[in-house]
């Protein structure tokens, strides 16, 4: 039966009847594809230790013999990495389901993006082997795949006089989200609703995250302040970019607020 391997990160799971699931895999060669697992909740031959979120696992597929728009059919699915120390760790946990979550509602089926499959499982493999806070790790995943994805915001001059951010006089600049871009002080004569004011200084800072070879991540080093700022500032903008309120980042803020 005609099918094809490959190594691939869960993005999502749901169930699908009494048995089955419907996955959701981001692969390298394929894009993000959708499957259907059957029996996958009673078969431990075919799927012991794997199918949980952002597992990394080598999966075979087939396609349906009778429905040619029928789902991909999940034959096997071996565990490669389960990022335990993730697992273990309820923050670490809710940051990679964020990640997981952005990467299943943005990505197109069947288009290949392996630029955002290796940015995911780098962060992934970073998290959980603890080299990067993982504060500033979510701050470079998001950061990372904005610019990959084509919808980076230019903070790096006054959208209106062009001023460069370096001789802008203000200590804080608007942010606009609607126009993806920064306007000064001067420029500003109706404010928009969706925006926030933002430090010069972490401006800068995520524009390095930006423009830095992705080996160099760990030799990132953000103030406290700049941390909040930073996330506040993505977090917000991302989502609003995409259109859509992320589960996992709500669940997120709950355990800082707790905290």
């Amino acid at each position: 039966m005609p099918g094809f391997v490959t190594d691939a990160i869960l993005l999502r799971k749901i169930e699908y009847g009494d048995h089955d699931f419907i996955i959701s895999f981001l692969t390298e060669s394929k894009g993000k594809i959708s499957v259907i697992a059957k029996n996958a909740k009673k078969s431990i031959k075919r799927f012991s230790g794997a199918l949980d979120l952002f597992s990394v696992n080598h999966i075979q597929c087939t396609f349906p013999k009778k429905k040619k728009d029928g789902m991909t059919i999940l034959s096997q699915a071996d565990l490669e990495n389960g990022f335990a120390n993730i697992r273990y760790d309820v923050f670490k946990t809710a940051y990679a389901s964020y990640w997981a979550e952005v990467m299943h509602f943005w990505l197109e089926e069947n288009k290949q993006q392996s630029s955002l499959y290796n940015l995911l499982l780098f962060s992934l493999d970073a998290l959980n082997k603890g080299v990067v806070s993982k504060e500033v790790l979510s701050l470079f995943f998001q950061i990372r795949f904005m610019t990959i994805s084509g919808f980076f915001p230019n903070i790096e001059n006054c959208d209106k006089c062009k001023t460069p951010l370096d001789n802008l006089e203000q200590k804080k600049v608007w942010f606009d989200f609607a126009e993806g871009r920064i306007i000064c002080q001067n420029c500003i004569k109706k404010r928009s609703n969706y925006g926030l004011r933002v430090s010069k200084g972490t401006l800068k800072q995520i524009h390095w995250i930006n423009t830095s070879d992705i080996s160099r991540a760990d030799r990132i080093k953000f103030s406290g302040i700049a941390i909040k700022e930073g996330e506040m500032l993505v977090e917000a903008f991302l989502p609003f970019y995409i259109g859509r309120d992320f589960k996992s980042l709500q669940f997120l803020n709950r355990l800082r607020q707790e905290k």
